[in-house]
């Protein structure tokens, strides 16, 4: 079995990780389990996932719609109801069997109710695998705001079983790629360089580069778990990437784009941005951009758009003092955070986007 050890939220995978799954829930003598899945899990992943139990205790089964539309309040208040009206006690269990929405709602249900409750990421989708069930970071959207809302906790431990890809529509799993392709950005050129050539019908090189990518995301949160340096860098393309991701959401101009996405598109503009103000090379800049482009369909944005989506940039959540805040690159794992950028450079950026 495959261990990233931690203090809390220590990640398993491979071989024997159901049997180590059946054992704490033995060890911790849970008064009940709360299984939260969306409309897609609970469709395609519970019925594989309640066969891995092995445990009589009582469970209850708790749904939400899918889509990152429904990561807001009204979710939490219509859970927190569930578990209220289920009696769900301070010695309960939430386990989060989903993608990135499940996890990061789900870990902010588990943190809250009776003031906290233990809880459990079974991430299904290759995005929350390699990123959003990782790291602790448990929140909500406030409209099509991303992530406004939300606390730092670590689940008990994390499952990783690759099964659960079997499941994802190809487009799901592109969109988990954007967040393996900003690991190899933040933190080395080998890493990158396997994962714009891997071949994911080899289900051995898949889980490896799954696993490699884990582990890049914890060792820099386990560095700087609060996002106060280090951490900084897993918002590489997001910045952007999150609001053009918002925009999309909330205008009937243009259809909503999955998190990864938005992401690439993010990562190709913030890319250039580094290029101009930091010199990160053209020749890998053009090298990323292409590699992008080749997984991820081109869209078009006007002026109009662009302009609302510079408005949305005072929302991230790096900013500080009312400055728009950017984690930029000087080379491939070589970053520089707290860069102001002119609205300018964000057009120019958009134009070499569209141009490429």
């Amino acid at each position: 079995m495959k261990i990233i050890k931690k203090e809390r939220g220590s990640v398993y995978a491979d071989k024997n990780v159901w049997s180590f799954f059946n054992e704490q829930l033995e060890s911790f003598n849970f008064s009940k389990i709360f299984i939260l899945v969306d409309l897609n899990t609970k469709e395609l992943c519970l019925p594989y996932f309640l066969n891995q139990i092995k445990h009589t205790i009582q469970i209850e089964i708790l749904e939400i719609p899918s889509g990152e539309e429904h990561k807001n309040i009204s979710s939490c208040l219509t859970l927190w109801e569930q578990l209220s009206e289920k009696r769900a006690d301070r010695k309960s269990l939430l386990i989060n069997l989903g993608g990135g929405v499940v996890t990061d709602l789900g870990g902010f249900i588990g943190c809250t109710f009776k003031r906290g409750i233990e809880f459990i990421n079974i991430p299904t989708s290759l995005l929350a695998m390699v990123d959003a069930s990782i790291g602790g970071k448990n929140g909500l959207d406030l409209g099509s705001l991303k992530n406004q809302i939300g606390v730092i906790k670590n689940p008990l431990f994390v499952i990783i079983d690759n099964k659960f890809l079997d499941t994802l529509p190809e487009i799901q799993f592109t969109s988990g790629m954007a967040e393996m392709l900003k690991h190899g950005l933040i933190h080395s050129e080998t890493y990158l360089n396997k994962i714009v050539s891997f071949d994911k019908s080899n289900k051995e090189e898949t889980s490896e580069l799954i696993w490699e990518s884990i582990k890049i995301k914890n060792e820099v949160v386990t560095e700087d778990p609060f996002e106060t340096g280090l951490r900084k860098t897993l918002n590489y393309g997001h910045t952007l990437g999150h609001a053009i991701e918002s925009y999309c959401m909330e205008t009937s101009k243009k259809n909503a784009l999955l998190h990864g996405e938005a992401v690439a598109i993010g990562m190709i503009l913030e890319t250039y941005i580094s290029s101009e103000i930091l010199l990160f090379p053209k020749e890998k800049l053009n090298f990323i951009t292409e590699k992008i482009l080749l997984k991820f369909s081109k869209i078009t944005f006007s002026k109009n758009d662009i302009e609302a989506i510079i408005n949305l940039l005072i929302y991230d959540k790096k900013n500080s003092n009312g400055k728009v805040l950017f984690v930029l690159l000087k080379n491939i794992g070589h970053y520089k955070a707290d860069c102001e950028v002119p609205n300018e450079l964000i057009f120019n950026a958009f134009e070499f986007y569209e141009n490429f």
